[in-house]
This record gives structure tokens, sequence and C-alpha cells, in this order.
């Protein structure tokens, strides 16, 4: 409990160069009576320090289901603007949490499928005079070829190793897209990227673009639901939990890793492609080191491993400082300590997913 009251303290003392004496004594009451709804939550529903919440994600998707559909009926353009990037980030944590959160890989260069995508997309579009579905195929065929090129030399090593290697992998990408002139036309960008055109309507408006994301982020999360408890799902968390367990029960690890690292990319460059006709101009510095980080911790604060959770943390740490752009001072602050707790007091994530893996579905 001492520990606790020491780093409510710290957290008020950081913040008073930004909010003052009185700020930070109303940030300690603030933090003190989240803790106290955390204690009550876990005397309700679970184990104090463990709480465990009943999670229907049928009966919630039911529920939020229409709000998502009407949302661009009720909210202003720029909150219409935000949950497009926020869906197209939902999207590509998902993907990240296909390699990490279900197959346990490091990877720390996610930012480069995301930038072969939409750089595969501008160039397709602008040079070669595709639309937007007729580039689609070619696109995510790039960047799960990408994905599974990196398995060759990465899947040799092991956690902090790969880790190195992925991070390596994701700065080389950036330079190339911001070196190589007479194709990326460097730091200056692509830009006339068109929009996708469906039945010939041009989705240039936010409301019909919304809508076109929120159906990707639907069938991402079906399909990756989907996979996730199939014999492949299965055998990405048994190589997670223990890989020589794995390999000595007759998994092949090689070639699930393999399927991970592609599968992965795949959806990597389906949100690279809407995030280029989204934006109609892409540049190398959309897709740096601390783009890759940002969407790592989406899975971690969401939950290493659940669907839900990913939504979810993606949710957050895309709406949260937008939330608190009035807050400019402090809004990063606010958000680090939010980060610091969760790893404190929650560091399995928001929305915990069983880590065993049971049957033999995946043997």
């Amino acid at each position: 409990m001492l520990k606790k009251v020491l780093f409510m303290l710290w957290c008020a003392l950081l913040s008073m160069p930004f909010m003052g004496i009185k700020g930070g004594a109303y940030l300690f009451l603030g933090i003190c009576a989240c803790y106290a709804v955390f204690v009550l939550l876990s005397l309700v529903f679970g184990k104090i320090g463990k709480p465990s919440i009943p999670v229907n994600t049928g009966l919630l998707t039911l529920l939020l289901m229409p709000a998502a559909v009407a949302f661009p009926f009720i909210a202003r353009d720029y909150y219409t603007d935000v949950a497009i990037l926020a869906g197209i980030y939902i999207i590509l944590a998902l993907g990240v949490n296909i390699v990490i959160g279900f197959s346990g890989l490091l990877h720390l260069g996610f930012a480069a499928f995301y930038g072969i995508g939409a750089y595969s997309n501008a160039l397709l579009t602008t040079n070669f005079g595709l639309g937007f579905w007729s580039a689609l195929p070619a696109t995510l065929i790039i960047t799960s070829t990408a994905g599974l090129l990196l398995a060759f030399p990465a899947l040799r090593l092991r956690g902090d190793y790969l880790a190195i290697v992925t991070l390596g992998f994701g700065e080389i990408i950036r330079l190339v897209l911001n070196n190589w002139d007479s194709v990326t036309k460097g730091p200056n960008g692509i830009s006339n990227i068109p929009s996708p055109v469906v039945f010939g309507f041009e989705m240039t408006s936010l409301t019909s673009y919304y809508y076109l994301v929120l159906s990707f982020v639907l069938l991402a999360a079906f399909v990756v639901k989907r996979v996730y408890h199939s014999r492949t799902g299965r055998a990405w968390l048994s190589i997670r939990e223990d890989e020589t367990a794995a390999e000595a029960m007759g998994i092949n690890t090689r070639k699930y890793k393999f399927m991970a690292l592609t599968f992965g990319a795949f959806w990597a460059g389906l949100a690279g492609a809407l995030f280029a006709s989204k934006m109609h101009f892409v540049s190398p510095e959309s897709f740096t080191f601390m783009e890759s980080v940002f969407v790592v911790c989406m899975i971690i604060l969401g939950g290493l491993g659940s669907i839900p959770g990913v939504l979810l943390g993606s949710l957050i740490l895309v709406l949260l400082p937008e939330m608190l752009r009035d807050f400019q001072l402090y809004r990063m602050l606010a958000l680090g300590v939010g980060l610091v707790l969760m790893m404190i007091f929650r560091p399995e994530g928001l929305i915990k997913k069983g880590a065993g893996v049971r049957g033999q579905g995946a043997a």
C-alpha cells in the first residue's frame, strides 16, 4: 500500500511544473479516487489487485454497432476524421497483435510494412493509373511478400535479437523511402493519390470514407478472430507460450512463424493503402520507429492476444490525445502516467486473454 501511495505522490510532484501546486494536489486526489474505484471493482468482480470484469464481446458488439453506424451523423467532421484514423490504426494493431500477441515474436519495425503498403498503393495509383480497388490486391501481395522475406533472416533469432533485427529492418525501409528519389520522390513524398470509387461514386467525403474504413475494421476483426480459434491460431499460441515444447509436440514452428509475419504484414498493407488514399499524400515521416512503438503500446494497453483489447487500446491511444488537446502542456504527461499506471496495476492489459493453449488443436 505504501508503494502505491508513494507512486501517486510521485505523479503529483512530476505534474507540478506544468499544473502548479494546486493542480498537482487535484491530480493526487484524482488518482486516489481512480484507485478507490479500482479496488471497488476488484471486490465486486474478482480478487483485489487483479479484477476480472466479465466482457461479453458478442453483446458488446451488438450494443456498439448502432452507435458506430450513426457516429458520422451525430459528430462533427473533426471527430469523424479522428475516428477514421482510429479505424486505420485498429487494422494495423490487429496485424501487430498477430505477430506479438499471438506468436510472441517481438517485432519493433512494423511501421515498415505500413509504409510499404502506403507507398505501393500510392505508386500504383499515381504512376500506373490504377484505381484503389485494382491496386489493392497488388499492394497486399507486395506487403505480404515483404513480411515473408523478412522472416528468412529474422526467424533464426529469438527475443531481444529478433527485436533488434526488426528494428533495423524498419529503419532500412524508412531510409530507402527517404532517399530513393527517382521512385519515392524522397522527402517530398507522393501526392495526388486518388480516393476509392464504389459503384461510380468517389469517396471524397469523410462520411463515406468512414463507412469504408469501418467495413474493413469489421472484416479484419472477424477474420483475425476466426484464425485465432483455428488450428493455426492454436499453433501460434503454443509457440508464444513455449517454443521448445511446441516443437517437441510436432508443431512446425518455423512454418507458423513465417505465416504469422506474412499474415501480420497483410493487414499492415491494408492499413497503409487506406491511409494513403485517405490522406492523398504519403511521406517517410509517417513511418518512423516511433510509429511502431505507438502501435505496440496499443496492443499492450488493450491486452496482448486479445482482439477486443486491441480495439479498445487503439481507440484510447488515438482518441485520448485529441480529447486532451486543450491541455497542450501536459497531455503527453497524462498519457505517460496512464501507461505507467497500467504497467503497475494491470500489466496484462485492459482485457486479458487466456494465456494457456487448451485442447489438441495445435498439435
